[in-house]
């Protein structure tokens, strides 16, 4: 998953799109994280799927894209008295209602920090902004790696112990730099990844592969 971070709001963006910032990272609790072509019954069919299945809603935030005709959703439950394992969840999810709603979803675990890689090019005060509140524990993430088209940023990124990856791109390499992004981003188990200032468009393919 993929997301454009501006300074502006930098810290409540990262709020509405970590998956663990609401609630103490103790908690037992599953996080979907949705989004889908809009259309009738969404809504319903989510929490249908967690109160039928015992699960108390701790949050739900929704947004209708309605240029774009997008529906997004983050839904978090507690898991105290949810009769699917947790191993199972994501699979009974996605043949009672991904497919059925063409949704893209991505599952979470309160207990469970999800892995968030940054990509910058040259300018720093996105990156700075974000390394110092990952610093303080502001978010329940892991920060695994930095990638970069430019080598300017390397000297911050050391200060916070963090790998640090240069991938110059040009129009004659960037598939094949792109495939190395991503063998190197599975390589680091990465959930998400977050484009701080990232001055790159990134392909349909790598979009496809971080939606």
């Amino acid at each position: 998953m993929a997301f454009f971070c501006y300074l502006r709001g930098v810290k409540s963006r990262l709020a509405g799109l970590n998956p663990t910032v609401h609630v103490k990272q103790t908690d037992k609790t599953a996080i979907l994280l949705i989004h889908c072509p809009d259309q009738k019954g969404i809504l319903a069919a989510v929490t249908d799927f967690i109160n039928v299945n015992k699960g108390n809603i701790l949050y739900l935030d929704q947004h209708v894209d309605r240029k774009a005709s997008v529906f997004f959703m983050r839904v978090e439950w507690s898991l105290e008295q949810f009769t699917i394992p947790r191993d199972k969840i994501e699979e009974y999810f996605q043949t009672l209602y991904a497919v059925k709603y063409a949704m893209y979803f991505r599952l979470y675990f309160g207990d469970v920090k999800p892995k968030m890689a940054l990509f910058v090019s040259k300018l720093s005060h996105c990156l700075y902004d974000l390394l110092a509140h990952y610093d303080a524990g502001d978010w329940h993430v892991d920060i695994p790696c930095v990638i970069s088209n430019h080598m300017e940023l390397e000297p911050i990124v050391a200060k916070f112990g963090i790998p640090f990856h240069h991938i110059p791109i040009t129009k004659e390499n960037k598939d094949a730099q792109e495939v190395r992004t991503l063998e190197l981003l599975a390589s680091y188990q990465v959930n998400f990844i977050v484009l701080a200032r990232y001055m790159q468009v990134l392909s349909d393919d790598f979009v496809a592969a971080y939606p």
